[in-house]
């Protein structure tokens, strides 16, 4: 039960100075009779009448307690929410190019990139999310799946090495592209990460992201390097050694490719400013939330009205009859 107007119930603190002032009016009415003997009356013992003298004052006191909550105006309140959510469909297609290995990002760009995708994923509780690789050839890791926990532990086990080198954009693109295409959901979603320019495989960016653009699923395209050189790993006849590459992202394409399926590019040169992407991709991808909050209230006034009116009543007929006071 909650109250309309709880502030009135303050009133209740008047009861105090009333009862004071009865229990002060009491001490000082009292009759007086005289007698020559109260011998007569040593065998009687006091009417029950007697005891009961108060019950009016009561009654009244607690009228007035119950009169004053009717004005604080009791409700009953019933209140529930409905929700209604709908998950986005996304595919996360990573480059593991050998160029992923640069450590312009820290420890290296692929590892920050599997991080940075994994806390993406957490916060996607009701999305259907999809992983693919592609380097040298394209392959999907991990299908559409709300089973987050299996496609978190699909993503860390990705490694340099697990297909042959290269940069197939177009490839990664048209194997996240056929992931979606018989999804249900209104929303499809792409996002791919690189870090160099298509150099292989046998289909073209441009036309993967036109087959994107057919089934209506936006691509997001991220370019993820620092500008200039960065210390990338090489092999060399003396074994691996850091050498400082030219970082050589097709920003064009990648451009190109969001611009045609409705989606954005972004650029990315440290982790935090990978991080800072895929918070916008969150942004702008929200799935979508109808909550409905219904609260019903009841009046609850009458009884304690109807109460107070008997109780009042009471009162009065015991004053004038059964307790009745003469002066």
């Amino acid at each position: 039960m909650e109250f309309l107007h709880p502030e009135y119930l303050y009133l209740l603190l008047l009861l105090i100075p009333l009862i004071v002032w009865y229990v002060v009016r009491l001490s000082k009415t009292q009759a007086s009779f005289k007698l020559a003997s109260t011998y007569a009356f040593r065998a009687m013992k006091p009417d029950f009448r007697v005891t009961m003298r108060h019950l009016p004052f009561a009654l009244r006191l607690i009228s007035l307690g119950l009169i004053i909550i009717v004005i604080a105006r009791p409700q009953s309140v019933s209140s529930w929410e409905e929700t209604e959510s709908q998950g986005i469909d996304i595919v996360m297609a990573l480059d593991v190019s050998g160029s992923m290995l640069a450590q312009d990002l820290q420890p290296d760009r692929l590892q920050a990139a599997k991080k940075v995708a994994a806390e993406f994923i957490t916060d996607r509780r009701n999305d259907n999310i999809g992983l693919v690789i592609f380097a040298g050839e394209s392959f999907t890791q991990c299908p559409l799946t709300t089973d987050h926990s299996v496609l978190l532990n699909l993503l860390n086990e990705i490694n340099f090495g697990a297909i042959e080198d290269g940069t197939a954009i177009g490839l990664g693109l048209a194997t996240s592209v056929n992931r979606l295409k018989n999804s249900d959901s209104e929303s499809r979603v792409v996002i791919l990460l690189t870090d160099g320019t298509n150099n292989r495989g046998q289909i073209a960016p441009l036309t993967a992201a036109d087959l994107a653009r057919s089934y209506g699923i936006r691509v997001y395209t991220v370019g993820v390097g620092t500008k200039g050189m960065a210390p990338t790993p090489v092999n060399t006849p003396y074994g691996i050694r850091m050498q400082n590459m030219p970082v050589d992202i097709d920003e064009k394409t990648l451009t190109e490719i969001a611009a045609m399926t409705g989606g954005q590019y972004f650029r990315a040169q440290d982790t935090e400013g990978l991080r800072q992407v895929y918070g916008e991709i969150d942004e702008m991808e929200k799935y979508l939330i109808s909550v409905q909050n219904v609260t019903r209230r009841h009046e609850m006034f009458l009884p304690f009205a109807l109460l107070a009116l008997g109780l009042i009543l009471l009162e009065l007929l015991l004053r004038r009859s059964w307790l009745r006071n003469i002066p």
